[in-house]
Order: C-alpha cells, then structure tokens, then sequence
C-alpha cells in the first residue's frame, strides 16, 4: 500500500528536576548545597532513511515521544539526558504543522536531518543558588516542560518531470518505455492508484527523473476523484510533459483535455500551472485516415502559445526519443537546484505563555544587577532556543509584549546593568 500522507502526534522529552540536597559527611559541619542538575530531555528529530518511499509506518501508530531527562541527586550528581527519538522518513517529506498547515521542515536536499521538538532542558540543582547572603537554598529549579505538537507529514516526490494527463491515456505505458519504472499497465476503468517514479534511460537519452501523477480528472483540484491526493507531487517539478490521447480512443477531445488538466493545476497552484510544458500527443499509431487533423490542431493551438508538442506513440516507441531529447534540451536551460518549501513554523516560538506570575527586583548585593523571576519567565526560557538568532529575538520581544521590561524600567535599571534569568546574565541596553 502506498501511503503519502499522515497525521501523528510528537512530544520531546521533558527535562529533569534539579536536586535540594546538602552535604551529609562525617567531619564536615554546616555542608553546603550539593544538588545536581536534572538531565535534558530528549529530542524529536526526523531523518531521511533512503530505503524508504511511503509514510505507511505512520499509519498505524500515531503518538511519538521522547525520553523525558532523570533528576538531578545528591553529591552534584546530573541526572541523565533522555534519548532522542528519531523518526524514520522517505526523502521528499515536508513536516507541516497540522491546524495551520505551515511547513516546518522539507527533508528534501541537502537537509537529511531535522530536530523538529527540542528537549526540555533540566533544572539546575540548589548548588546553583547558594551565595553570600542564602548559604543553604531549599529549593531547586524544575526541569522545562515538553513540547507537544500535532504534525501532518506528507510526501512530495522529488522528480525532474511530472508526467500529466487523464487517465487511460498511456502514461504508464510511456513511463515503462522510457524508463527503469514497471508500473502495471492495462486500460484499468479508472486510474493508476500509485505514483510512480522512473528514471530515463532510454538509448542516449538519460539524466532525469519523471513521476507519472496519477488521478488526475476534471474537479481533481476541488477532491474529485483521486486527484487531489496526487497533485502534491507535481509541486517540485520543473517540468511537465502533458500526454493526451490523439486518437481520442475514449471519445474525449485531446485539446480539451489539455485546458481541462491544466486548469486544474492552476486551481490547485498557480505556480505549478506556470511550469514549463511539453504536450506529447501519444497514440498516433491508431490514428484513422485523417491521422495529421488532431495533430495539426494541437499544433495550431498551443505551440503560438510557446508549448511544443510531438507526436508519439508510447506503444510502438515511434517518436519517443525525439521528445525525450526535447525535454533534455529544456531542462538543461533551467536551474538545476530542486524546490525546496521554506520554512514557515518555528515551534519553539509558537508556544502560548499562560498567564503566569513574575518577579523583578533589584540585588540586595549589587545595585546594577536586577534579578527576573517567576514560572512565566521560567517556562519561556524552557522553550526557547537562545543560541539561535531567532530564538532570541523572539525571547525579547516576549519580554517587551508581557511587560517585564517595563517592570526593569520602573525598578530603575539603566544601560549596562545586568539583569539575570534562572542561571542566563542579559546586559540591558534600551
């Protein structure tokens, strides 16, 4: 069974509580804090596994989640990390974030590994806490939170060429000429339920992919048919080659078929519909008297229109090779890097804060240093990642849209104080 589409739920690993523990020991008096810190908890990262080409691993089994990270103990003893997990996937897998559809990762490319959730980090112990003034902290920092998200990965094929077209009109027949692929062909009543991939081989023409979309009828783009399940994988290509019926076997009008089909990519993406074309006009060798009539009003119609087409036939190979040497030619003048869908998800920034409380005061030791505290600010720490520029960004504009630099303001801090965070020292500068 093929399967291109799933719907799974992914959880990180939540991070380890940090340890209140004091030193116990014959011979030492008064021994100071020694809790350890909790370990960080695991990853949820998504990897290319070439051997694979469907998602049906995700079909039967929804919920995915990391190890959570241990607490921390006694004698400044760290807790142990938990282990990532990482999910297995075909390349060509786009992660989306599944209510808004928004693309977090493309596993496609150069990009063969994602951490797409990050663990949560652990808690420090109380040997953090202790200073001049608090020599024996009673308390500890709690290992941040996991992350849970539902996510729809879906499978776009990486392919040179989409091979378009309605159903029974020969495209797996051409596809099993010109190509290593073995689709199964018959004059099935409805359409190949698979896509298939076939690279060119064919005589000294070699060098590119071709996907034969499958489903593809008139409505495809609104969910007719089976179509729309399939039109996702047309979006990386960079080329199309459309084949028609010339002979109209079934009774339809070829260069109806080329309007109705290409309407529908334009429905679906109107980038899609913008690729370049190649009409192949297939079966020619059951062509009557007036063979050269359909040909000539394709022709007429779409080459003005800068779309080439050729006559061929997919069954007796006539004209073939002289179409696969056009598509050569017309993908050599196009960039040769594939379509990769950007980034526009970024989960560590798409959390919502709860209404949680907060403190900001000035240190009783040192007037230009501030101390913020407080779960809310704890939490957010949790869930963002402050090495990344973006992360950052975003974590100071969470501290602008919550009012806590406003609270900084009001206690007096002034540029160049330090304002600390659970462990992270900030220079503050207006």
């Amino acid at each position: 069974m093929f399967a291109d589409r799933a719907k799974i739920l992914i959880r990180s690993g939540k991070g380890g509580d940090g340890c209140v523990s004091f030193r116990r020991e014959k011979y030492v008096a008064n021994g100071g804090p020694d809790g350890g810190d909790g370990g960080k908890g695991g990853d949820i990262v998504f990897q290319v596994d070439e051997g694979m080409n469907t998602l049906i691993d995700y079909r039967h089994k929804r919920k995915f989640a990391a190890e959570n990270g241990t607490p921390g103990s006694k004698r400044r003893c760290h807790g142990a990390n938990g282990k990532d997990l990482t999910l297995k996937v075909p390349a060509g897998t786009v992660v989306m974030e599944a209510q808004s559809g928004r693309v977090i990762a493309d596993l496609s490319g150069k990009d063969k590994r994602q951490v797409i959730l990050r663990g949560g980090k652990g808690g420090n112990g109380n040997m953090h806490y202790a200073t001049s003034t608090m020599q024996a902290p009673k308390y500890a920092q709690a290992g941040e939170a996991a992350l849970e998200l539902e996510v729809i990965l879906e499978l776009k094929v990486i392919a040179d060429v989409g091979l378009v077209g309605f159903p029974n009109v020969g495209k797996s027949t051409f596809l099993s000429r010109v190509s290593n692929a073995r689709p199964k062909v018959a004059n099935y009543p409805f359409t190949t339920l698979d896509p298939h991939l076939g690279v060119v081989d064919h005589e000294e023409v070699d060098g590119f992919v071709i996907a034969d979309i499958p489903g593809l009828i008139e409505g495809a783009s609104q969910g007719t048919g089976l179509g729309h399940q399939f039109l996702r994988h047309i979006e990386r290509t960079r080329a199309i080659i459309h084949l028609v019926d010339a002979a109209s076997v079934e009774g339809r009008d070829p260069v109806e078929d080329v309007y109705k089909i290409n309407e529908e990519l334009r429905l679906y993406d109107p980038a899609v519909a913008r690729r370049p074309q190649i009409i192949a006009a297939n079966k020619i060798d059951a062509l009557g008297p007036d063979a050269a009539e359909p040909l000539e009003r394709l022709r007429q119609e779409f080459e003005p229109k800068g779309i080439p087409v050729y006559a061929i036939s997919a069954v007796s190979g006539q004209g073939v090779k002289e179409l696969l040497w056009a598509v050569k030619e017309l993908l050599s003048t196009m960039p040769k890097e594939s379509i990769v869908f950007e980034q526009e998800f970024f989960p560590e920034e798409e959390i919502v804060v709860e209404n949680l409380p907060y403190t900001v005061e000035r240190s009783e030791n040192d007037p230009h240093t501030f101390i913020a505290e407080g779960p809310k600010i704890e939490k957010m720490l949790g869930y963002t990642n402050l090495d990344s520029e973006k992360g950052f960004a975003f974590f100071q504009n969470f501290l602008k849209e919550q009012g806590i630099l406003g609270e900084l303001e009001k206690a007096g801090i002034q540029d160049g104080d330090t304002v600390q965070m659970y462990g992270f020292a900030f220079e503050y500068y207006k």
